[in-house]
């Protein structure tokens, strides 16, 4: 089954590497979508996949790389987007 989410992750994860660390995490599982940065400071990342890579994916996404300090992560379950391509960073 293919699930889609957004999360939006707070704590100190930008400028620690988190967005580039999450792409290839994300690309490693074969999701689709996005990660970015976000003017509040923290970093969202929309994605979906067939469920245990996103259910992998969802776990990383609560600590992240070693240089970052995940505080928080909002989730919500998104529907199928077909636009969604190959992983990426957005600006």
């Amino acid at each position: 089954m293919i699930k889609s989410y957004l999360v939006q992750v707070k704590g100190r994860v930008q400028g620690v590497g988190f967005r580039y660390s999450a792409l290839n995490k994300a690309r490693s599982l074969h999701l689709r979508g996005w990660v970015r940065n976000e003017v509040d400071g923290s970093v969202s990342a929309r994605f979906e996949g067939p469920d245990e890579a996103v259910s992998a994916y969802l776990v990383w996404l609560k600590t992240g790389p070693p240089s970052s300090i995940v505080k928080n992560t909002i989730v919500s379950e998104m529907s199928l987007d077909d636009n969604l391509e190959q992983f990426h960073v957005e600006f």
